[in-house]
């Protein structure tokens, strides 16, 4: 399919028959996977602390660090849950944390040192472009020592996480603290420069316009024409419960499925140097998330052994690896578990 530009984009995203956008997103999957083959993986979300300076008005799950019920996890604890993990054969953790106003590098580096040391078979996918630029300036390094040296201390990759929308026009009403676009977009091109890949994401449903998200979609394509480093994108809908976004801004509509599949369906369409579409059942639930297979996901996400985020705004969604299998195969396509690098584990 010809590469759509951002005119077609908003048309499409405006105007477009959702079956037949649905379509046109499941005509891309088929290019890009004609054996049918739909994944997941089994992994497990720590999130390592709560506390955050931040202040993200979109999030329900932070804490200042004074207060009562922050935490910062001890390695006991963090490998318990890693224990539980491998026995149920899991592959991958995804670390993410609040933007913790005390932890350095050298913090960081043992954590993930320990963990890649005495959990060699485990895949660390961890912290977002907002804590590694905070490591970073904390830390009064470069942002590619810092990634060079987690790299060496055993980190894979790092998560999408902090995205939001890629429009500072949005980014100053929901997060004035956090990294502008420009900034975000430097973290992930830093990263593919020294050979580490990394996932895209976008949270819609906030303050944002169809501008915005052409624009989100716009400059993730771009950085990845030049670096090829983003192995995936996923997109999920804001969960407003408990959170102070919604309190502010009390207009915030909650996102239909209908919505949800539209945007996903374009970001299949637009996002031509991507090979993988996410589908995001955390946030949709298993039914909308089994119908996003056919609507340009090639990829079901993770069964999530732990999330913590989500679930603080209100969503609280779960699926095991059999019922994975199930909605997959329902669809006539073909199961599979996967690895962080989307190498193919086992064919069901």
């Amino acid at each position: 399919m010809k590469r759509i530009d951002d005119k077609t984009a908003l048309d499409l995203l405006a105007n477009a028959d959702l079956a037949e956008l649905g379509r046109l997103a499941e005509s891309v999957r088929k290019e890009l996977h004609p054996d049918d083959i739909t994944t997941f993986i089994v992994d497990r979300n720590i999130n390592y602390t709560n506390a955050c300076w931040v202040d993200c008005k979109f999030c329900a799950f932070y804490r200042h660090e004074k207060d009562e019920n922050a935490y910062i996890l001890s390695l006991d604890e963090i490998d318990a849950k890693i224990d539980e993990l491998i026995s149920v054969g899991g592959t991958q953790i995804l670390f993410q944390g609040g933007v913790h106003p005390k932890l350095k590098i050298e913090w960081y580096e043992e954590l993930v040192r320990h963990i890649s040391k005495k959990y060699p078979q485990i895949t660390i996918h961890g912290f977002s472009a907002n804590e590694i630029e905070y490591i970073s300036r904390l830390s009064r390094i470069s942002l590619k020592e810092v990634l060079v040296r987690l790299k060496d201390a055993g980190l894979y990759s790092i998560p999408g996480a902090g995205a939001e929308i890629l429009s500072d026009r949005v980014r100053k009403l929901i997060a004035p603290k956090k990294l502008m676009s420009a900034k975000w977009l430097e973290v992930h091109e830093t990263a593919h420069k020294i050979g580490m890949k990394s996932t895209a994401t976008m949270m819609f449903g906030t303050l944002e316009n169809d501008e915005d998200i052409t624009q989100h979609l716009r400059v993730l394509r771009e950085l990845q024409d030049r670096t090829g480093g983003f192995r995936a994108f996923i997109c999920w809908s804001f969960q407003s419960s408990g959170t102070a976004l919604i309190k502010e801004f009390p207009q915030i509509k909650k996102q239909s499925p209908a919505r949800y599949l539209r945007i996903l369906a374009l970001a299949r369409i637009y996002l031509d140097n991507f090979k993988n579409i996410q589908s995001s059942w955390v946030t949709q639930g298993s039914a909308i998330g089994q119908l996003a297979l056919r609507f340009g996901a090639n990829d079901l996400g993770s069964t999530m052994l732990e999330e913590n985020v989500v679930s603080a705004a209100g969503t609280s969604y779960q699926m095991s690896q059999n019922e994975m299998i199930r909605l997959i195969r329902e669809l006539g396509l073909k199961p599979a578990k996967r690895n962080t690098n989307y190498d193919i584990l086992e064919k069901f």
